[in-house]
Order: structure tokens, then C-alpha cells, then sequence
């Protein structure tokens, strides 16, 4: 029994956690390789390893021929009955044992290198597809360097890269910190298996929710959607299973104490929590939020929505940056107009000036105005939405009729919104500017000589609004906030004319 063998095979299986029947493997053709090394490249070798004992036996094997005609493979009869006795034929495989002292220092080296070589191939693969199992999982390792922007993240048993797009933009992943990322995708290159990590992945932020709300992972909550900016700003759509298990709910947590967790992995990451709706409608409008809605307009056959919005709602639903009209849009999967309530009137009332019937349309004749109608296309807008091959199937439109008349429908369209959306524009533009000037006159002006008032319209001299506003406070009187000068009037509130504001007592 060889020990020593024996010893060194289970170290290996327990350094590297491989399989003891692979690493036997390999060792048996590294003493093959060692043998071939010796006898010729083409010489048919035999290595046993016994697994119970640690005993390797190398044999050559020969074939007993008449005549031989590869001395590497083939040994002559009269040869062999010398060897191996006289009961030995033709046809025969004979074998030689060959002592391992005999193999020389080189031999043993190919040997070494043949078990290291296979050894690695083996921990690469199981490496690979340990961790293609993995996929779409959180995992933790440390931070082993920056390199360019892009992390290396030892994780133990490989090294994982985590690219600069993938991570989370101003967040700082300092050498030796412990780091939480997703699995995105593993790579078998050359030198090796190499996994791929993120942090800005959509999956990460869904993959915390799953560790942190129990009933995620007991299937009774599910999230329908995901849309991130990373870094900044994202949201989720939840569903229940269960209707006495409210799914936002679930995902705050008591005092938020579950959405905070994942905050703060998330670098202060802000994440909005919606509960989802089949009905496209009422799932945009959530997703909107904080900005409430005042109407949406579905066009199923663009998957776009034009919502309607009230005017001191429309920067809520845009939010900053446009991030909160971007980010549900990419939650919903629709594509959303945003317009305030007064820009879509003013676009309704447009639109209807400046609308083109049907009947107008060069190429569309009586006769075609009625099979068209019939095909229920009844503007323009409907017929440069219609398939060519649906016109091309009108008996009185050829091919290139209707390819023609299919142009200049959707020319028509982009000119007539071209038109619409830029006289829109202007008198949008001309109601600004005339609020902007609204606010930009002062309550009241002074001339810098003499004080004379600019405009008399609109206008008070400083002396008549000094005079008209001597007793009110100012505030700014040893510092003391703005009060009242009766103290018996409690309670009671007080406006003040130039700020707008309610002060009280």
C-alpha cells in the first residue's frame, strides 16, 4: 500500500474539490504520457491506479504478430514464446511491466505536468458549472482590486470581474471591502471560467427584494416589473397571490424597515414600490406616482399612452431629470406621452382647426372614400396606419396604387402634426411668456431719483405703500419671527400681502 499516494490524492481532492476519480484519472495519464516519453510517442501504454491501495502499475502492451511491422506496437512470435511461454499465438496482446524507477527525471516531469494540466482542466470545469448554476444569485466575495474602473471581486475559489457599466455610478469599491453583486453571466474563455457581476443589473434590485420580504420567497408576493436608474432612483411593480396580503406592504416592511435594507445597499438608491394591474391604464397611472392623473388615452395598436395630467401636477410626473416619466415607461413597457391638461386642450382645439377630412386626401375618390369607411378607416391618421397589404386587397387599388396613396397619407399625417405640434408650441409659448410677465412686475416699483411710480395700472408709489402698510410687522426686529401686535387675538391667522404666506400668531 502506497501512502504516500494515497495522502497526496486526498489532499488534492480536498484543495481543489474535485472528484477523487478524476484526479486518478488524470494521474494514470500523466504516467501514460511519462511512458510514451520513454518507449515512443506511438508505444501503447497501460497506468493503473488503485484507488483502495495507491498502487500504479504502467504496462506496455504488444501485440504478437508473424511478421512485425511496428516495432512500437507489435513484438514477432518466436519473441514472445521466449517471454511468455509457449502457449502464446498470433493475434495474442502481451504486456511488460515497467518499473517507474526506470522512467528517468524528464519522464516524471511530463508526468507532473500532465496531472497539474488535468487537474486545472477539471477545477476550471466544475468551476464553470458551479457557477452557470448561479446565475441571476446574489453573491458575496471581496474587493482584490480596481483596476481602469473595473473591479475584481475574489470570491473564493475564482476571481469574478465586475465591468465599470455594471456598477453603481459614484459608489466607491475600496480594495479588501466586503461586496454584494449579481451574477449576470459566466464566460468559459480560455484561462478559465470567468463570472460576470453587477450591481446596476434591474435583477439585483428584484434579487434583494427576494432575500429581504419573506413572502417573495414563499411565492405569496411576486414582482411584475422592474425599472432602474442605478444610484438614483427606481421602481417595482408587486402583485399578491393572496388577496389578504397587501404586496407594498410586504415590500416596506414595519416602519420600512425592509425597503430601507435594501436602500442602503443600493447607495441611497430611492425605490418606489407600485402595486401592478393588468389594465395598462390603471398600471400607468400608478407608476406615475407621486403625480396623481387626470386621464389617460391608450393606443393599444403603438402601445403608447398619452396621459393627461393637471398643470400643477405635470413636474411631479415628469420628476427630476425626467426620471419619474423615464423610469415608468420602463415599468409599464409603454411608451407615454406627457402632456399637461391645458397644452392637451389647446392640442384638441388645434387639431380640430387645423384637421383635413378623408374626402380631401389626393387619391382618395368618392367610390374609395366608401370602401375605406366600410374598412372603418375614417381619417387620415387611420389610413396611413393601414397595412399596405390591407389596400393592396381593394379591388380598384393596384399595387402601386395603394402604395402611393399609402405615402402620401403618412406625409400628410407628419405634416399636419408638424403643423399642429409648432402652432401648439407657440401659443403654449405666448401663455408663458405673458404668465412670466404677470410675476415678473413688482407689487411696487420706485424710480431710483425721485420715486415716481413706473406704471400708475399697476403700481404703487413706495411712499403710498409704506403708508398703507406702516403697522404691519416685519419680523426684523431683534430677530423675533413675524407676529401680531394684539395679544388677545389667539389663534388668529395673519396674510401677508407680499409674500403670500399664512403667518401666525
Amino acid at each position: 500500500m502506497d501512502h504516500n499516494v494515497l495522502n497526496a490524492l486526498s489532499e488534492i481532492t480536498r484543495e481543489k474539490n474535485i472528484d477523487k476519480a478524476i484526479i486518478i484519472e488524470s494521474l494514470e495519464a500523466g504516467l501514460q504520457s511519462a511512458a510514451r516519453k520513454k518507449l515512443g510517442a506511438e508505444a501503447n501504454i497501460d497506468a493503473r491506479v488503485d484507488s483502495e491501495t495507491g498502487a500504479m502499475v504502467v504496462e506496455r502492451v504488444m501485440t504478437v504478430v508473424e511478421e512485425v511491422d511496428d516495432p512500437d506496437t507489435d513484438i514477432a512470435l518466436d519473441e514472445a514464446e521466449i517471454e511468455f511461454g509457449d502457449e502464446v499465438e498470433i493475434g495474442d496482446e502481451v504486456r511488460y511491466e515497467l518499473p517507474l524507477g526506470d522512467f528517468g527525471r524528464n519522464a516524471i516531469l511530463v508526468a507532473k505536468q500532465i496531472l497539474v494540466q488535468k487537474v486545472r482542466e477539471a477545477e476550471r470545469a466544475q468551476i464553470f458549472e458551479e457557477f452557470r448554476d448561479r446565475v441571476d444569485e446574489i453573491i458575496v466575495g471581496t474587493v482584490q482590486q480596481v483596476d481602469r474602473g473595473n473591479v475584481l471581486v475574489n470570491l473564493g475559489r475564482t476571481e469574478a470581474l465586475m465591468p465599470y457599466r455594471e456598477q453603481i455610478k459614484g459608489e466607491r469599491l475600496g480594495q479588501g471591502k466586503t461586496v454584494r453583486a449579481y451574477i449576470i453571466e459566466v464566460l468559459d474563455t480560455v484561462k478559465g471560467p470567468q463570472v460576470i457581476l453587477s450591481r446596476s443589473h434591474p435583477g439585483f434590485l428584484k434579487a434583494l427584494f427576494h432575500q429581504e420580504v419573506p413572502e417573495i420567497q414563499e411565492g405569496i408576493v411576486a414582482i411584475k416589473g422592474v425599472a432602474r436608474e442605478p444610484g438614483t432612483r427606481s421602481k417595482i411593480a408587486v402583485s399578491s397571490n393572496d388577496e389578504r396580503v397587501d404586496p407594498v406592504g410586504s415590500c416596506v416592511g414595519m416602519k420600512g424597515s425592509r425597503v430601507q435594507a435594501v436602500t442602503r445597499e443600493l447607495a441611497g438608491e430611492r425605490v418606489d414600490i407600485v402595486p401592478w394591474s393588468a389594465e395598462p391604464s390603471l398600471l400607468i397611472s400608478r407608476a406615475l406616482s407621486p403625480a396623481v392623473v387626470a386621464n389617460i388615452i391608450l393606443h393599444r395598436e403603438r402601445n403608447e399612452a398619452t396621459v393627461i395630467v393637471n398643470d400643477d401636477q405635470l413636474s411631479k410626473a415628469i420628476g427630476k431629470e425626467g426620471k419619474n416619466v423615464r423610469l415608468a415607461a420602463k415599468l409599464t413597457e409603454w411608451k407615454i406621452d406627457l402632456v399637461s391638461s391645458r397644452e392637451y386642450s389647446t392640442r384638441q382645439r388645434v387639431s380640430e382647426d387645423m384637421s383635413m377630412p378623408l374626402a380631401d386626401l389626393p387619391g382618395v375618390t368618392e367610390d374609395l372614400l366608401v370602401i375605406l369607411e366600410a374598412l372603418n378607416v375614417t381619417s387620415i391618421e387611420d389610413l396611413a396606419n393601414t397595412p399596405l397589404e390591407r389596400l393592396t386587397a381593394i379591388d380598384s387599388l393596384d399595387a402601386e396604387s395603394a402604395d402611393s396613396l399609402l405615402a402620401t397619407a403618412q406625409a400628410t399625417r407628419d405634416e399636419l402634426k408638424r403643423m399642429i405640434d409648432k402652432t401648439v408650441k407657440s401659443e403654449m409659448d405666448v401663455e408663458a411668456a405673458e404668465v412670466q410677465a404677470l410675476f415678473a412686475d413688482d407689487v411696487f416699483t420706485e424710480e431710483a431719483n425721485d420715486g415716481e411710480v413706473a406704471d400708475e395700472d399697476k403700481a404703487l408709489s413706495a411712499d403710498a405703500a409704506a403708508a398703507m402698510f406702516k403697522d404691519f410687522p416685519t419680523g426684523e426686529e431683534d430677530g423675533d419671527e413675524a407676529t401680531s401686535g394684539d395679544d388677545d387675538a389667539d389663534e388668529e391667522k395673519k396674510v401677508d400681502p407680499f409674500a403670500n404666506t399664512e403667518l401666525e400668531d
